[in-house]
Order: C-alpha cells, then sequence, then structure tokens
C-alpha cells in the first residue's frame, strides 16, 4: 500500500492511498475533526465514485471496527488454522501479479512449494474445489491454499503479489 500525506493550511491533512490493488482513495482530516473519503474510479483517477463525510466521533467509531477493536470475524479465527507449522490462508491474485494468466499446472505449486492449492474462488464467486493443473489463475482469483508457513509466504511473493513480477 502507498500513503501520500500532505498538509492543507488552515485545512488540515490530506492523505492519499493506493492499496496493492491500485484502489485509490483520499481521506481529508479537518483541523475541526471532520473527516472526508473520497473513493476514485480506478481508470480514470478524476472521476469521483463516491464520498462520505464523518464528524471525529463517527471516524473514531469506524476506525475501531475496521481495526478489529469492535469485533473479531469469526473467519478470521479459522483463516489460520495451525496444525503445527501447517496453515490454512486465502490469498488474492493481486493484478500485475505472476500467476495471472497461468494455469496451476505452469506454477507447479505442489512441487516448487509443497503447497496445495485446495480450492479456487473467482471473482464473481464460482468455487472450483480441488483444482487440477489446467485451472487458470486470474487476478482477483481468491486462492485457498495449505502448507507450511514460510513456504505459502514464498509463493506468495514470488507469484501472487505485484511485487513479484
Amino acid at each position: 500500500m502507498n500513503i501520500k500525506e500532505n498538509d492543507l493550511p488552515g485545512i488540515g491533512k490530506k492523505f492519499e492511498i493506493e492499496t496493492r490493488n491500485h484502489e485509490k482513495m483520499t481521506i481529508i482530516i479537518h483541523d475541526d475533526g471532520r473527516r472526508e473519503i473520497y473513493r476514485f474510479d480506478d481508470r480514470d483517477p478524476d472521476e469521483l465514485l463516491a464520498s462520505i463525510s464523518l464528524d471525529d466521533a463517527e471516524a473514531r467509531q469506524i476506525a475501531a471496527i475496521i481495526g478489529g477493536m469492535v469485533y473479531k470475524p469469526q473467519a478470521l479465527e479459522s483463516i489460520e488454522m495451525a496444525f503445527s507449522d501447517l496453515i490454512i490462508e486465502w490469498f488474492k491474485v493481486e493484478k500485475g501479479a505472476k500467476a495471472a494468466g497461468r494455469t496451476l499446472g505452469e506454477l507447479d505449486v505442489r512441487q516448487n512449494y509443497d503447497v496445495t492449492v485446495i480450492a479456487i474462488i473467482k471473482h464473481n464467486q464460482k468455487k472450483f474445489l480441488n483444482p487440477g493443473a489446467d485451472s487458470l489463475l486470474e487476478a482477483n482469483d481468491t486462492l485457498v491454499l495449505s502448507g507450511e508457513r514460510k513456504h505459502l509466504k514464498k509463493l506468495i511473493q514470488d507469484f501472487l503479489t505485484r511485487d513479484g513480477v
């Protein structure tokens, strides 16, 4: 994630945020405590898709919710189930990752990384359980992976993130 911070004299601070998937938003924190959040079109950075204005108390409550201080989803407890060093993890294929447009057979993750792809959840939510070597990976597909933490980390770094390019 990339964050740019700028002072806005007489207004407050502006934070421009770009996620790993190149989604962009701007947050302006006013000196009076108000927050404004703007979401822009990924293809046209001048096109505003949505905006919201929050007072200080609302912003702090939402920060607590997003930060997991208010509620920890049960799914998070089961995303990483540790069996000694064996874990199960969900990871979304990032735009521009080496894995995008390639098959599981081409990547040979089981042989090269000692990782098993348990399922692929496509961006349209279609699920492929126990996918075969001919299963094509695309950006924004979510992979359910099983293996040791160090092997999963290496696979994610090499093939599933944009930085692996």
